[in-house]
């Protein structure tokens, strides 16, 4: 199987420790926290994803609002320039050990961040990386 990922979501499952909006959204996120553990591949889109799935149902959600789909460019942008190739729309990515150890090492130094601008989870995830991204539910298969 595949996730689906929107390119901002590329940055914040470096650092999702369990945390999130509703219930609902935190446990989906677990869920697919597990499957990209396991080494399932990424597909990269446009717009709401797998991890937006359980706040699709709210009246104006923020997952439609152009502030998102500018942390989805600003992201796409930043990973684009790190792993020199395309994450935007329609690529696919494997979330193997020098993947997850690469983004983590970028976002860590903050040079992979602008995506995260303005998001209100921002100083969470800037602690999880400082303490080495201890708790995060993303870990490496080992591939």
């Amino acid at each position: 199987m595949t996730v689906r990922l929107r390119p901002h979501h590329l940055l914040c499952m470096l650092t999702f420790v369990g945390k999130g909006y509703t219930a609902a959204f935190t446990e989906n996120y677990r869920l697919i926290a597990k499957r990209l553990s396991a080494g399932e591949d990424i597909l990269v889109v446009e717009g709401p994803d797998d991890i937006c799935a359980p706040m699709l149902g709210e009246t104006d959600h923020h997952c439609f609002c152009d502030s998102v789909t500018e942390r989805d460019r600003s992201a796409s942008v930043a990973v684009e320039d790190l792993l020199g190739v395309p994450a935007r729309a329609g690529r696919s990515i494997i979330p193997d050990k020098d993947f997850l150890a690469r983004m983590r090492e970028a976002f860590s130094a903050d040079s992979i961040r602008e995506g995260c601008q303005r998001c209100e989870w921002s100083p969470l995830c800037t602690g999880i990386a400082a303490s080495g991204f201890e708790g995060a539910l993303v870990v490496s298969s080992g591939c």
